[in-house]
């Protein structure tokens, strides 16, 4: 008898589950609200025609060194665009603080700083296989690499307290480590953005660097979807779940499987779920939302300092004190005038991106969860403070509020693009502490999104770990070597 599975969501969690299923020998069908597949890794015209924008995520720093990702060969379907500066922290007066790929030039850069710099990022950067290792999994097990996890750790505790201002001594220094702590998008400072902001740092002074594809986020689900097709697998677009109760999924005793790349409330629609563990996915916390803008421009951005303009991603947000006072401003619920802002500029590298000679900006914000507020002259101002002359350069924008990303994607609870607030305590708890998180009590049911270890980030892992999770369950120890051979 063929096995059947259903995956619920079509972001890069729940493609990399239905790949993993469909290579074991299921016959696997995927279900996707939206008209088009992808999820948090889209493409489209979102402004102009000929100016494509990415969706959600831009920038992936953490996908060419996913387990997953390795394995199913993603650098090898895709052209991949290597960035010579990973990021950049633009401050008053044109000056900056450069990611630069070499980490000794980044040092060079950061002048009095530039042994602070090496010894917090070089025993990370060079041991990365390390970080992912520990980070790139449900945290309650041994690490296989005890050195760095126990660096990893320190850093992550001091840079995450206060005990940690005195680390770097120049404001290029601090600010350029603030932009990437507050990806995190919680209180700052704390331990779980210290951790996330490490983990992308190092990769920042990787070999890879933080690499996007060519031609947009979208090229990684037309992969999987690709991968799927030719094992047998099929996509349904705009198929909205919104109750399990109504979902004819299978028959678990004949080993189908669901698997849900979705918000974890989805199972409370179940009425077979026990009330132990209803209780945890209520008290499961979600985050500070993003309100996201972007710009379709009649040249390339004109920043102040030159060298920003070769760093695709691009922190904005002044000194390590603004951009502190602007995530704990939202974390109170509040704005504050000057916030935080995550861009992105691929067309420096990518110039299928837009029509010849044109660019592309996206950018977003960290605004309270629900938001109606409009990001557009907020994030003008603040790319203008920075590169005098952008406002001059917009041909057009197009905003989403947060309320308006929770409206588009059922899994962003409020606006919450990371699958759950970015806690310490939610580094353990993703949805809930276990060491089999992915597995629900629900037979057949498991959970394959960011709501699970290792949490946000395109990585694939969640998906493959519940993929996996379920195959163990019905006996069958399959191993990513087995289903991607030679990746």
């Amino acid at each position: 008898m063929v096995k059947r599975a259903t995956v619920v969501g079509s972001g890069p969690n729940g493609l990399a589950a239905a790949v993993s299923l469909a290579r074991a020998g299921y016959e696997v069908r995927v279900l996707e609200a939206a008209r088009s597949v992808g999820g948090g890794v889209r493409t489209a015209d979102l402004t102009l025609p000929g100016f494509h924008h990415d969706v959600c995520s831009a920038v992936h720093p953490a996908a060419l060194s996913s387990p997953f990702f390795r394995a199913f060969g993603i650098r090898d379907r895709i052209e991949w665009l290597h960035p010579r500066a990973s990021y950049a922290q633009p401050l008053d007066g044109g000056r900056a603080g450069i990611a630069w790929r070499d980490l000794e030039r980044t040092a060079l850069g950061l002048g009095r700083d530039a042994g602070a710099w090496r010894a917090v990022m070089r025993p990370l950067s060079s041991h990365l296989g390390g970080v992912v290792d520990f980070t790139g999994s449900q945290l309650l097990r041994w690490p296989r690499h005890p050195i760095t996890t126990a660096r990893f750790g320190l850093r992550s505790l001091q840079l995450g307290s206060r005990l940690g201002r005195g680390t770097f001594a120049t404001e290029e220094a601090n600010a350029l480590l603030a932009g990437v702590l507050a990806h995190a998008n919680t209180r700052l400072p704390s331990v779980g953005a210290a951790a996330s902001g490490l983990f992308l740092a190092a990769h920042g002074h990787s070999a890879d660097g933080w690499a996007f594809p060519r031609g947009g986020a979208q090229r990684i689900a037309d992969a999987l979807v690709d991968d799927l097709r030719a094992h047998g697998g099929s996509v349904e677009t705009e198929q909205l779940v919104t109750t399990l109760a109504d979902l004819d999924w299978g028959d678990p005793d004949a080993g189908d499987l669901l698997l849900l790349d979705t918000t974890p409330r989805l199972l409370l629609t179940h009425p077979g779920l026990p009330a132990r563990y209803a209780s945890a996915v209520l008290g499961y916390r979600y985050g500070q939302a993003a309100a996201k803008v972007d710009f379709a421009l009649d040249g390339p951005v004109p920043w102040a300092h030159p060298d920003v303009a070769l760093a695709p991603t691009v922190h904005l947000g002044g000194t390590r004190e603004e951009i502190e006072a602007s995530e704990n401003a939202v974390a109170r619920g509040t704005l504050a005038e000057h916030p935080y802002v995550l861009s992105v500029q691929p067309t420096v590298l990518d110039d299928t991106r837009a029509p010849a000679g044109k660019h592309v900006l996206w950018a977003y914000i960290h605004v309270p969860a629900n938001s109606t507020f409009d990001p557009t002259e907020a994030v003008t101002r603040q790319v203008e403070r920075f590169a005098p002359g952008f406002r001059a350069r917009i041909l057009a924008t197009r905003a989403m509020t947060a309320a308006d990303r929770a409206r588009y994607n059922p899994a962003d609870i409020g606006g919450d693009i990371l699958g759950g607030a970015f806690t310490f305590t939610q580094a353990f708890r993703r949805p809930v502490i276990s060491r089999t998180p992915w597995r629900t009590p629900l037979r057949g049911v498991y959970l394959a999104s960011a709501a699970t270890p290792p949490g946000p980030g395109v990585t694939g892992m969640p998906g493959w770990y519940a993929a996996r999770q379920a195959l163990r369950d019905g006996a069958e120890r399959v191993g990513l070597e087995d289903l991607f051979p030679g990746g």
